[in-house]
């Protein structure tokens, strides 16, 4: 069966995230179910990161094997065709023709989150569930240079969620950066082979507190040296994170 990779954007506010779950709908099952519609024969769809609810995607990759030599372009047409008509927030950006020995998920060799904030007193109107509202000044360099004592390998289990399924704690994180890009906004970039489940989303909830001045870098660093749960900041919330990039 021929496989296909897939370059994928969504808005994930209406889903339960990336991976199917009972009851409830997720961006794995409405690509599966698009795909099946247009071949006729059960698919399973295989993505790079299992973003959670409310997370989006602006190059999530995917693979899906298919029954026949379709044209790509055809398979990306057909599937953009049928998600659109059912209302999805999904579209397949790219589809080209992959190597049978190619893996979403474990042939990445690094992955690329970025998380907003909007950083001002004012709501939010257009950029709702698209961004953290944070309306206390943050200090964005503080921020940074805290940062930098997360970047490389550690035990991440402080920012892992209790509900993670990956095997160690032990991760390496290539890079963490905060950028004010103006003055109401504020980016943070991680980068890394892999992640644990909520590892972005716990590190920015820790490095707000800093921005806020209520901890320091080695209020941060004593958090990551803890090796406990209980001692991470509040997780930030979903919507302002997005998947990027993956690299192969």
């Amino acid at each position: 069966m021929p496989r296909f990779w897939l370059t994928i954007e969504y808005d994930g506010s209406g889903y339960a995230g990336w991976q199917r779950q009972e009851g409830r709908i997720s961006i794995q099952q409405a690509l599966e179910e698009a795909f099946e519609q247009f071949v006729r024969h059960p698919v399973r769809v295989f993505g790079a990161g299992r973003t959670d609810a409310g997370v989006h995607a602006t190059g999530q990759v995917a693979h899906v094997d298919l029954d026949a030599d379709w044209d790509a372009r055809k398979v990306r047409e057909a599937a953009n065709g049928i998600l659109r008509q059912r209302g999805d927030a999904i579209a397949v950006l790219e589809c080209a023709v992959a190597p049978p020995v190619f893996d979403a998920r474990f042939s990445a060799v690094r992955r690329h989150y970025r998380y907003r904030i909007v950083n001002r007193r004012a709501p939010l109107a257009l950029e709702k569930n698209r961004a953290w509202w944070v309306p206390v000044p943050l200090d964005a360099a503080a921020m940074h240079a805290a940062a930098q004592r997360l970047v490389g390998h550690h035990d991440f289990t402080t920012f892992r969620s209790s509900e993670c399924q990956a095997k160690s704690p032990l991760k390496t994180l290539d890079a963490l950066e905060v950028h004010r890009l103006d003055d109401s906004h504020v980016d943070i970039v991680a980068r890394s082979r892999s992640f644990l489940h909520s590892q972005v989303r716990s590190m920015v909830g820790s490095l707000k507190l800093v921005g806020e001045g209520k901890w320091r870098a080695g209020d941060l660093a004593a958090a990551l040296a803890a090796r406990d749960r209980a001692a991470c900041g509040p997780v930030a919330p979903p919507q302002g994170l997005y998947l990027e990039r993956v690299d192969y």
